[in-house]
């Protein structure tokens, strides 16, 4: 008798690689159909471009006399940016570690000493200190004062009296040139 078909050695090779061919295939769609229809959720927990743009700002800070002090905004944070006085310098720098709630060096906080740069929340409940303006009360410090709870900083931003726990936290921030800061 004649062999069939389904017993020829060369056709079950064939349908076995017809076979095979066809799995490879359909897992192959499969996956790509699984990284297209999964990327949306992973591309979502990116941050959004409106987010991007606040994580550095740049400030020129050309027109901002000694004893001066600006607020910019970074990251829905004020920041408080003092062209400080020799005076200011000077206390800052005499200020004995021992009398500070959070002792830290003024020069620690710094990049260069006639430029102060600090996130303005206070660090007791959040508010936001008072004495970047020539007539707001600035403390017994000379640097600002929170009128909420009472906590006075110095002019390094530090703690000195009151309830807040900490100094004002400084930023990350570089001089890209003589006149503008990147915060961020």
């Amino acid at each position: 008798m004649a062999e069939t078909a389904s017993t020829s050695p060369g056709h079950v090779e064939d349908g076995e690689t017809r076979r095979d061919f066809l799995l490879m295939t359909t897992g192959a769609v499969g996956a790509i159909g699984v990284v297209l229809a999964v990327w949306p959720f992973v591309d979502s927990m990116n941050p959004a471009a409106d987010t991007l743009a606040l994580a550095s700002t740049g400030v020129d800070i050309s027109a901002i006399e000694v004893g001066q002090a600006i607020t910019v905004m970074w990251r829905g944070k004020p920041v408080f940016i003092r062209h400080r006085t020799e005076t200011e310098i000077t206390e800052a720098e005499e200020v004995p570690l021992d009398d500070l709630p959070d002792p830290q060096a003024d020069e620690a906080r710094i990049e260069k000493p006639e430029w102060l740069v600090i996130i303005g929340v206070c660090t007791h409940l959040g508010c936001i200190p008072l004495g970047q303006k020539p007539s707001e009360p600035k403390g017994e410090f000379g640097g600002w004062f929170c009128p909420c709870h009472g906590s006075h900083y110095d002019t390094s931003g530090r703690i000195r009296k009151g309830p807040a726990p900490l100094n004002l936290p400084v930023p990350p921030y570089e001089f890209t040139d003589e006149s503008t800061i990147m915060i961020g």
